[in-house]
């Protein structure tokens, strides 16, 4: 079984997905990082010379490949609930939880990051991240099964939280099958 980490960028998804890996013994596969390796180039280059129909084409390939692993923790990106395959994919072996965070926190975690390209190109930073937040929330909502806001957790209360979420759940798993 999976756990797989979705949610908005800034909310702490590689930090506290590689330390969660390191605690559950399960292999951290950060899907941006495996499209840049794909791609040879950061996905700033890949937007700018192919478009971000052809990035997300590229995230849809390497998400559904990483969903077909066992035994991993997937770091993903942040718009890859945008298409119902990737879902349907994660879901397919992996318990999934949403990462939130309030837009302050976020814009303070993240006003210096220059790895993603701006997704509206019209509006002040903060704007945006409201604004793409209230488009994304319905498709985190109807992808995850918990959600946990990382604005008030330390990075160690977020990852007790979810391993001991995940933990009980694959157990629970193991026994109804074990009943069948």
């Amino acid at each position: 079984m999976n756990l797989v980490l979705i949610g908005y960028r800034g909310t702490g998804k590689t930090a506290i997905g590689r330390r969660l890996a390191e605690r559950l013994g399960l292999r951290y596969v950060g899907l941006d990082a495996e499209i840049c390796n794909r791609a040879g180039k950061p996905i700033p280059a890949i937007v700018e010379e192919s478009g971000w129909e052809m990035f997300r084409d590229l995230e849809s390939e390497v998400t559904l490949a990483a969903a077909g692993e066992d035994d991993c923790l997937l770091d993903t990106g942040g718009g890859v609930i945008l298409r119902g395959e990737n879902v349907k994919g994660l879901r397919q072996n992996a318990i999934v939880f949403w990462l939130t965070a309030t837009v302050p926190e976020i814009v303070q975690r993240i006003g210096g990051d220059d790895q993603r390209p701006s997704l509206t190109g019209t509006r002040s930073f903060t704007d945006e991240v409201e604004d793409v937040l209230a488009e994304r929330k319905p498709k985190y909502a109807a992808a995850a099964d918990h959600v946990v806001d990382t604005s008030r957790l330390s990075l160690e209360e977020a990852v007790t939280t979810i391993a001991d979420t995940f933990t009980r759940e694959q157990r629970a798993t193991a026994g109804q099958k074990d009943a069948s």
